[in-house]
Formats: C-alpha cells, sequence, structure tokens
C-alpha cells in the first residue's frame, strides 16, 4: 500500500516536473515573439491545460493515450517495483535535461523508464513490442507531419494575406498567436496528462493483482480524482515555467515572426489532435519543434540552424535508450529492497 501511494505521488511530481519542462512548447513563440510576457505566458498555457481535463472527460469521453501506456507492458509482468523504478528515472532524465535546456520529450521518457525496467526484469517478452514501436515510429513522424502541416499552413496563409499592409497583418497575427497557443495548450494537456494516467494505471492494476487497497480491476476502473489530479499537476508545472528552453525552441532553431507563431501553434495542435484520435502518445516537444521548423523552411532551407535540429533529433533518438538503461540500473537497487 505505501509503495503503491509513493509510485502515485512521484508520478504526479513527474507530470508537474513535464509540465514546467514542456512548458516551452506552447508558450516559446508567443513569448518570442512579445505578445505575452513570460508570466502571462505561463498562467494562458497552464489555463488551457487544465481545460483539456474537461475536453477528454465530457466531449472525447475517455483517455485513450493512457489506455495505450499502460499497455507498453504485458499486465502479467507489472509490478509496484518496475513502476516505481521506471518513474524514478523519468524524473531524473527529465530534470538533466531541463538543466541542460535541452527540449527532450517527457512523455519517451516515461516509457522508457518503464519498458527499460521490466526488461531487466523479465526479459523482452514483458514489453509489448507493438505499442513500443508504434511510439518509436511517431519520434520520427510527429515532427514530420507537424513540418509538412506548418509549411502548407505558411504558404497558404502567406498567399491570402499578401496584399495586406504588413503593421495590421501584424497586429492581426499577434492576437491570433493567442488562439493557437492555447489550441495547443490544450493539445499538450490532452496527450501528456494521459501519459501520467497510463502509469498510474498500471500501478493501481499491479496493486489490484496483488490483493492491495486502491488497486483496480482495469484502467475502466479508475477513479475519477486520478485523471483530475494528472491535469491539474501538468498545469501547476506549467505555470513555473522552463525558460532555459523557451530560449532553444523560440529563438534558436530559426527567427518566429507572429504569422509563423500562429501558424506553427496551429500545425502543432492538429497534429496533437490527429494523434489524440488514434490513442497514440507523441511528444509535444517533437510535435512543435517540427512545426516551427515547417514555416521556417517556406522562406529558404537556411532560415532553420540545421544545427541545433540536428542536436535535437539526437537528444530525441537518445531519449528513450538512455531512460531505459537509467532505470534498468534503478529497478537492480530497488529490487534488493
Amino acid at each position: 500500500m505505501e509503495l503503491l501511494i509513493t509510485i502515485i505521488v512521484l508520478a504526479l511530481i513527474f507530470d508537474y516536473i513535464n509540465g514546467f519542462h514542456d512548458a516551452a512548447n506552447s508558450i516559446a513563440t508567443i513569448v518570442s515573439t512579445k505578445v505575452l510576457t513570460p508570466f502571462q505566458a505561463v498562467l494562458w498555457a497552464a489555463g488551457f491545460n487544465f481545460v483539456a481535463f474537461f475536453i477528454a472527460k465530457y466531449i472525447i469521453g475517455g483517455f485513450g493515450i493512457a489506455n495505450t501506456v499502460s499497455k507498453t507492458v504485458y499486465e502479467d509482468y507489472i509490478t509496484l517495483p518496475i513502476i516505481l523504478a521506471g518513474v524514478i528515472a523519468a524524473i531524473i532524465w527529465n530534470l538533466f535535461t531541463w538543466w541542460k535546456g535541452i527540449p527532450s520529450s517527457s512523455s519517451h521518457t516515461l516509457i522508457g523508464g518503464f519498458a527499460g525496467a521490466a526488461i531487466m526484469a523479465n526479459g523482452f517478452g514483458a514489453i509489448q513490442s507493438e505499442v513500443i514501436l508504434k511510439i518509436i515510429a511517431f519520434i520520427f513522424l510527429a515532427p514530420l507531419i507537424g513540418a509538412v502541416i506548418s509549411f502548407f499552413f505558411t504558404l497558404i496563409v502567406l498567399n491570402a494575406c499578401r496584399r495586406a499592409k504588413p503593421h495590421v497583418a501584424e497586429k492581426w497575427f499577434k492576437k491570433l498567436q493567442l488562439v493557437s497557443s492555447a489550441l495547443f495548450s490544450i493539445g499538450h494537456g490532452l496527450n501528456d496528462s494521459q501519459k501520467v494516467m497510463g502509469i498510474i494505471a498500471a500501478a493501481m492494476i499491479a496493486a489490484h493483482s496483488q490483493g492491495l487497497a486502491m488497486g483496480v480491476g482495469s484502467i475502466d476502473d479508475l477513479p475519477g480524482w486520478v485523471a483530475l489530479a494528472c491535469f491539474t499537476a501538468i498545469a501547476l508545472g506549467t505555470m513555473s515555467g522552463g525558460w532555459k528552453i523557451v530560449k532553444t525552441m523560440g529563438t534558436k532553431i530559426t527567427r518566429v515572426t507572429p504569422l509563423e507563431g500562429v501558424v506553427a501553434e496551429t500545425a502543432g495542435a492538429f497534429t496533437l489532435y490527429l494523434t489524440e484520435i488514434l490513442h497514440i502518445p507523441v511528444s509535444t516537444t517533437h510535435t512543435i519543434s517540427g512545426a516551427i521548423i515547417g514555416t521556417g523552411v517556406t522562406k529558404r532551407l537556411s532560415a532553420v540552424r540545421w544545427g541545433i535540429a540536428r542536436s535535437l533529433l539526437v537528444a530525441w533518438v537518445l531519449t528513450i535508450p538512455v531512460s531505459a538503461l537509467l532505470a534498468a540500473g534503478i529497478y537492480c537497487i530497488v529490487s534488493l529492497f
């Protein structure tokens, strides 16, 4: 019972860290274009992170991504020590990448940690390879989809506004950035909060199999407070900000104008909504990075700082294996007690 409560608390702490680690995803462009101050921007994003809870519960009618994450490891192999090791590894990697200002994927960190601990405990047969492979595929597909949508959105908007006066157009796009940022923040809340829900669900299912209190038979029996707590934690984390990553996302990849900010955030939001429908957990970091690159390419290829983009890609690819290895090591330590 105490171990289950510890896991739930650590998972919510991870969710909070995820919020300030990924705050940059939804506010980087709105801050870099000076539409809102950093403080105003995090409040704006956090509010819509929380709105996502009501959209998922009352409009979508379910938490499909949480269900996918909970099935990363076969149910028969899920134990509380495995989940504990995975969550601890995810927290460590998230804090390290935040400290270094690297916009890595919090979701892939969590999934990699969960899978790595399970593999250490039971071998590769413990993980559902088709789920893992689908998630790995979207490491590349999510930014690509975001970039393609953003590229064509930018061309359409530029063509539609070619006769508009520059100062008038900029004024309108600054206002529209409030809308596009809100759309992306909702997508961020929908996607990332559910990953933590999935981990908590896996822990409660494992507890149920051991006859412990607070256990549930399936994710469908998850108490309502779990979803509310997860969406609240990520919103509070977003309010804390993540300024090092804001700088990377908002200025280092390419110079972002209000028009490009609107397009990038809208394209990123569309991508997140698509993956929500498909029940695929993707990285909001990857998605918005790809969308920002897509807008930059419309000017010229050299407008994108490809060295920075390459460094981001390396960090993305390394996240799952590094967090998996870290979780495997932590599991070895946890299993001694």
